[in-house]
C-alpha cells in the first residue's frame, strides 16, 4: 500500500489549504484513514480521522470547527480541507492508513501505512 499526500503550501492566517492524499494498492474503502502532523520538536499528534465503517470522524480539540476530513472511496483518496488556519498549525502532515475493523484513531502505533508528508507554513 502506498500513500501519496499533497496539497500543502505557504498561506497567511486565515486562509485555507485542502490537503489530499491518494492511496494505491490496497483496499480503501476498508481502511480507517488519519492525518497526523508534526512540528519541529514536538511529537508527531493526531489532528483527524475517519473511519470506513460508518464514516465516523474524530478531531483533535485545536481543530474541531476549522478543519474537515472526508473521503472518496472512488477515487481512493482522503482529504482534510483546512479553513481559518493559525501559525501553530504549522508542520508536516502525514497521512496513515489503518486496516481492520477496531477503530483507533489517536494511536499512532495502530496506523500501518505512511504517506510521505506535506509541509504545512502558515504565516501571522
Amino acid at each position: 500500500v502506498q500513500l501519496q499526500a499533497s496539497g500543502g503550501g505557504l498561506v497567511q492566517a486565515g486562509g485555507s489549504l485542502r490537503l489530499s492524499c491518494a492511496a494505491s494498492g490496497g483496499p480503501f474503502s476498508a481502511f480507517h484513514m488519519g492525518w497526523f502532523r508534526q512540528a519541529p520538536g514536538l511529537e508527531r499528534e493526531i489532528v483527524a480521522a475517519i473511519d470506513w465503517i460508518n464514516n465516523a470522524k474524530y478531531y483533535t480539540d485545536s481543530v474541531r470547527g476549522r478543519f474537515t476530513i472526508s473521503r472518496d472511496n472512488a477515487k481512493n483518496t482522503v482529504y482534510l480541507q483546512m479553513n481559518s488556519l493559525k501559525p501553530e498549525d504549522t508542520a508536516v502532515y502525514y497521512c496513515a492508513a489503518e486496516i481492520g475493523s477496531i477503530w483507533r484513531p489517536r494511536d499512532p502505533d495502530k496506523y500501518d501505512y505512511w504517506g510521505q508528508g506535506t509541509q504545512v507554513t502558515v504565516s501571522s
